[in-house]
């Protein structure tokens, strides 16, 4: 995707039931990790069911940038030749990562415990958002900032050390994006590098490192277990491997709450990744009154996947604890956009990170709630959404600000709101979700430009 593409507004508008079966894209998360993984193995990885959006598009590019072999066998299928730790090259252009914030602070990650220097830049959102949260941890392991753009935003360029200084580091902030840079810097470090965090967080990297052969342990902490500390031994040998991408459960997320509210659906969304740190929007809507079976739960590359029967519903308002923030930190737009249909007060609490992600997502979606007639107040940082049992008037035109989570999200509203919703921009919606729109349409949503 070029940094400079024209808009390309959608509608969406009310209609019939949907209706069918689909499985989601692979899972981003870990599509961005295998691709990383790959590069710094010794040996060959194979990838079955990577999701091929714009941002892991990003990630593979980096990732040859950087001297790994990066070929693709045919759709979702990728193989991947790796050089091996220390054995990165300088690449030879910019890594450019368009809007892919997770790929491109996990590869500053292994650019800044490699002795190679590289410099990083994306689009405009991937250029607004902050990255000196990703920099300290790792200037303490020896990295060097050598460029930077004000406030430590990309553009920026990297060098890092002969090897890495291994650190022991309490993360200012619940991300996973944090505890993976420190911990794929740490890979390059002598001794044992840990990651302490006060919540837990989505633990894709603890268990792909273990995958291709690290030592990671993983403990409880704080005086209610609900952190964790994470200890990477580093230096070791990883080995290629073979990975096999779950369905994205953040991707499901959207034809999972349009079969909520759209009256009379019944969907099934086939292979979700059921890890328990990326469940919190399914615990959260069957507070509310959805009808959500998991059925025929299985393993899938070493996580749990189910099918998820999902059926319209009645939903009523709840409480949502900032501490099931990290467990789904992407859903809450489409989250918020269910509590506009429940009946009663919806509050979700402690949403700061939702400010750092592709835009400020809580002022994005507060936005988008009063363009479409929602009651809702945004206190610090908590979101409270207000709804009758009825549906909102819609009608409204949504501000996406280049985030493809906004943009589905309030494409959903639109299946069932009284009048259609426009969002002014669906072209980023290629980053996680390419094929949302004829995936949506088969279900009978309507939705087009």
């Amino acid at each position: 995707m070029s940094h400079d593409l024209p808009p390309e507004p959608l509608t969406a508008a009310p209609g019939t039931p949907l209706r069918g079966r689909l499985r989601p894209p692979g899972d981003k998360s870990i599509s961005h990790r295998a691709m990383i993984l790959g590069l710094l193995s010794e040996g060959e990885t194979r990838v079955e069911g990577l999701l091929e959006g714009d941002d892991v598009l990003r990630t593979a590019a980096a990732a040859k940038a950087l001297g790994a072999g990066v070929e693709r066998l045919g759709e979702g299928r990728w193989r991947v030749s790796g050089v091996g730790i220390g054995g990165l090259s300088d690449p030879a252009e910019v890594l450019d990562f368009g809007n892919a914030g997770t790929g491109s602070r996990l590869m500053m990650g292994v650019v800044g415990g490699q002795p190679v220097t590289a410099t990083f830049d994306g689009d405009a959102s991937l250029r607004s958002r902050p990255m000196r949260r990703i920099l300290d941890p790792l200037t303490r392991m020896g990295t060097q900032v050598l460029s930077e753009a004000e406030g430590g935003r990309v553009p920026l360029t990297l060098r890092g050390p002969q090897e890495a200084i291994p650190i022991t580091y309490e993360t200012p902030a619940a991300s996973a994006q944090i505890k993976s840079a420190v911990l794929l810097a740490g890979l390059n470090a002598p001794g044992t590098t840990t990651v302490i965090e006060a919540a837990a967080t989505r633990d894709h990297t603890e268990r792909m490192l273990r995958l291709f052969g690290a030592a990671v342990e993983v403990a409880p902490h704080g005086p209610e277990g609900h952190g964790r500390r994470i200890a990477l031994t580093g230096q070791p040998t990883l080995r290629g491997t073979d990975v096999v991408v779950p369905a994205d459960p953040s991707s499901a997320a959207f034809p999972l709450v349009a079969a909520l509210i759209v009256p009379g659906s019944d969907v099934v969304i086939e292979g979700v990744m059921m890890n328990p740190l990326r469940t919190g929007l399914i615990t959260t809507l069957l507070e509310m009154g959805a009808q959500i079976e998991r059925v025929a739960e299985r393993d899938e590359g070493g996580e749990t996947v189910a099918d998820l029967w999902v059926r319209a519903s009645r939903l009523s308002g709840v409480d949502v604890p900032a501490e099931r923030a990290p467990a789904m930190i992407d859903e809450y737009p489409v989250l918020a956009v269910a509590a506009s249909f429940a009946t009663g007060r919806t509050r979700m609490n402690g949403l700061h990170e939702l400010r750092v992600k592709e835009s400020d997502r809580l002022a994005a979606v507060a936005a988008g709630l009063a363009a479409n007639g929602v009651r809702h107040t945004v206190v610090g940082d908590d979101l409270i959404v207000d709804g009758d049992g009825t549906a909102p008037a819609g009608g409204g035109t949504v501000a996406t600000h280049l985030d493809h989570r906004i943009a589905m999200a309030f494409l959903v509203m639109g299946l069932a709101t009284r009048f259609p919703v426009t969002v002014d921009d669906g072209a980023m919606i290629a980053t996680s979700f390419p094929s949302f729109l004829p995936t949506m349409q088969a279900l009978g949503a309507r939705i087009g430009g």
